[in-house]
């Protein structure tokens, strides 16, 4: 039996909501049926409601319609990776309805905190969809089934216990009553929401864990789905923005004499003290007149910077002092006595998220009133970021979530919905759709951090590691956008070192732990932060560290002269998922095989799954890459649908491998250098590598799909260079170098 938990209104004041919520995506985790039940005016009995548009509603979570078609109302945003459909699995399994007649729609943050914020949890990022909220959307689910057992079993007169259902039907066996769904819908929305509910358990499962295809895809292929730059308003006008290129510059001057009297163009203005706005009747219009308005920039203290200063300054990271991370034993000590010494070094550059939908928001401000339509990763934390930039109060404003062309982390940040908010104040009435152009997408963004790390490996006589020291030297994205965590961590970034954390450090980090066993290790963290905005990327800190960790661990195994694969099961005996799927993939990969082949391993712990990669490669004569296949495998505990599942593996993998081969954003005289697809590309068709993906759920978990399985892809890649060429590649990215040179 699960008890559902509730909070009352005044626990949760409008101050402490937007304090709560941030600006970066932080979100709450309160309430889970109170405000179900409909709070409008009760119905008239003697109105036949059959006769009105069928819309209503059971609970928060589910409407019903007099068709039977349900509609689950999930608050997490959708990007491409199918939360929306897996989440609405989770509904409707506890619901018992048709699986062929669910639909989805987005309940706005306003109207979360309207109804005691009942849909929890808005941010969408660190693969929380499913996992994060599995529970309190199966309950309900659950909790809506439950109601329309009890509104039936009243119109019967009969015991609720006595009642089943199946497939939106309600049953009664001895009497040989039933009854749709949609029969119900109203009568079901009178009765009080229950305080408990039993949820199935995973043996009785028939819409979860199983392949159904996406909600979304019909509306895809069609053309029918509606992103956040296709919105349209009546009369809307469109803006272009430019903010100062320079690392941490503002704006000087500009002449706005030069493009105001421009056909098509009807305001340009100051935004803040670093951008400026043009807005028009059409956004081509508007950017022209930008990039050809007269602007002159205050360069500031970075006005020279460039990627060689953000080297020599991870360089003396690395020479310098550190804090630890995960310390276990006496590492120093086993090094000073182990009979051979491995060192290396790798780097990870920094990166942009490079979203194929660029920021965008659409705003209209009255004064009355403020809304906001855009794609984003956190509705909330919109919310609580554009009501003080309104001048309204909370409960005037909210935000339109529509579905994102690529979020990656980057569209977790409100800034570019409150840049559009500030437009559209100085337009009181008129609707104004912010874009931004793709260079200044590329320029504006929040960074992958950028590290480094040396690491140095003990081994024995017999060839076992004594001691491991790695030291990362670098950006912490929690000193630049939360360093009220960052403090309450003693000022060491635990998420500097995802996958490498000791079990039981922190809470908010067991799923990113260790689950090597190493006889002495020391992780250690020298914090460098450049002038570059960092921020969460794919994957995090989580795809570096498996490369740091899982490709020096590649060379020790072949310092030690022992098989990869045996050498890495060998400190995974405390840890049998982990070398379950290490050795799936080594199996379904061909390792081992006399082929002729070259073969790479790696596996990891992130966001609460475990995944492994068994990756092939051929290097040319002339030192070309060709990646031939990948076999992947993922336990994420509970699998709520296994093709989805296969397509986040994928396009993981295209996000991984296209850092790997292709991206950087460097620096020169205070600006990136990377603005556009042309210098900063992804993986094309012909480089893709097959891949393999299995999915060997082992229940009794909900771990995370879309992030962790980006992670393995690079090492997998890098450690079958080696094996292909005997020449390990350590720095990122491989397009400039010959892999046997």
């Amino acid at each position: 039996m699960t008890k559902l938990t509730s909070l009352s209104p005044s626990t949760l004041s409008r101050r402490g909501f937007i304090v709560g919520t941030s600006a970066i995506g932080v979100g709450l985790s309160v309430g889970v049926l109170s405000g179900c039940k409909d709070t409008s005016a009760p119905k008239d009995p003697k109105v036949d409601y059959s006769n009105l548009p069928p819309n209503p509603e059971v609970n928060a979570w589910v409407h019903i319609h007099h068709d039977d078609t349900v509609t689950v109302r999930i608050a997490r945003s959708e990007m491409g990776q199918g939360t929306s459909t897996g989440l609405a699995q989770l509904v409707a399994e506890e619901l018992d309805c048709d699986w062929e007649k669910v639909k989805m729609e987005f309940p706005t943050p306003g109207e979360n905190l309207k109804r005691d914020r009942v849909w929890k949890d808005y941010s969408t990022g660190g693969s929380q969809g499913l996992r994060g909220s599995q529970q309190y959307v199966r309950e309900g689910g659950a909790a809506a089934r439950q109601m329309l057992i009890g509104a039936a079993a009243a119109k019967w007169d009969v015991p609720a216990e006595e009642c089943t259902t199946d497939q939106g039907m309600i049953f009664h066996k001895a009497s040989g009553n039933k009854i749709n769904y949609g029969a119900m819908a109203e009568a079901a929305n009178k009765i009080e929401p229950p305080s408990e509910v039993t949820l199935k358990e995973a043996k009785d499962w028939k819409i979860i864990g199983q392949p159904k295809l996406r909600l979304d895809t019909a509306e895809k292929l069609t053309g029918a789905l509606k992103y956040g730059q296709d919105v349209e308003l009546d009369g809307m006008l469109m803006a272009s923005v430019k903010a100062c290129p320079i690392l941490g510059g503002k704006l000087k001057s500009y002449d706005a004499s030069a493009v105001d009297t421009r056909k098509g163009v009807k305001k340009v203005m100051q935004l803040g003290d670093n951008a400026v706005v043009v807005v028009a009747d059409s956004w081509w219009t508007a950017n022209k007149a930008l990039e050809e308005m007269p602007i002159e920039w205050d360069a500031g203290e970075f006005a020279e910077y460039s990627t060689a200063d953000i080297d020599k300054l991870l360089d003396d990271g690395i020479q310098g002092e550190s804090m630890p991370g995960n310390v276990k034993g006496d590492a120093e000590a086993a090094l000073a006595g182990a009979e051979q010494i491995v060192e290396a070094s790798y780097n990870f550059p920094s990166l942009n998220h490079a979203c194929m939908e660029p920021m965008n928001a659409t705003a209209l401000w009255t004064e009355d009133s403020c809304e906001v339509w855009c794609p984003t990763q956190n509705g909330e934390s919109v919310l609580s970021a554009i009501a003080p930039v309104s001048g309204h109060d909370i409960s005037k404003c909210d935000v339109h979530k529509t579905i994102l062309g690529g979020g990656f982390g980057r569209k977790g940040m409100p800034d570019y919905a409150v840049q559009a908010v500030m437009i559209a104040k100085e337009m009181p009435g008129t609707p104004v759709k912010l874009m931004w152009s793709r260079e200044e997408d590329m320029r504006q963004g929040f960074f992958h951090p950028i590290t480094k790390a040396k690491m140095r490996g003990g081994l024995d006589a017999d060839g076992n590691i004594t001691g491991l020291d790695i030291k990362i030297s670098g950006q912490s994205i929690l000193a630049a956008l939360m360093p009220q965590f960052l403090e309450q961590m003693g000022g060491v970034d635990l998420f500097t070192f995802q996958g490498l954390i000791a079990p039981g450090t922190n809470p908010r980090a067991e799923d990113q732990t260790l689950k090597y066993t190493f006889p002495a290790l020391k992780f250690h963290h020298a914090m460098k932060n450049p002038p570059i905005r960092p921020g969460f990327w794919r994957g995090v800190n989580l795809n570096q560290n498996a490369i740091y960790l899982d490709c020096f661990l590649d060379e020790m195994a072949h310092a030690a002269g022992r098989d990869p694969l045996e050498f890495r099961l060998a400190y995974l005996k405390d840890s049998p998922k982990m070398a379950a799927v290490l050795q799936a993939v080594a199996d379904k990969g061909g390792w081992g095989s006399k082929d002729g082949r070259h073969r790479g391993l790696a596996c990891i712990y992130g966001f609460g799954s475990y995944v492994a990669a068994c990756a092939d490669v051929s290097v040319s004569d002339n030192g070309k890459l060709k990646i031939n296949k990948i076999t992947a495998a993922t336990d994420c505990g509970h699998a709520a649908n296994p093709q989805q599942i296969e397509a986040q593996v994928e396009g993981s993998f295209v996000y991984g491998l296209s850092a790997m081969m292709f991206q950087e954003i460097n620096y020169e005289n205070g600006r990136p250098v990377q603005e556009n697809f042309d210098s900063f590309p992804s993986m094309r068709i012909a480089d893709m590598p097959e891949v393999e993906t299995i999915v060997m759920p082992s229940g009794d978990f909900w771990g995370g799909v879309g992030e962790p399985t980006i992670a393995v892809a690079a090492p997998a890649v890098l450690n079958a260079i080696f094996a292909a060429t005997g020449k390990r590649a350590r720095q990122l990215p491989l397009k400039d170098q010959n892999l046997r040179g």
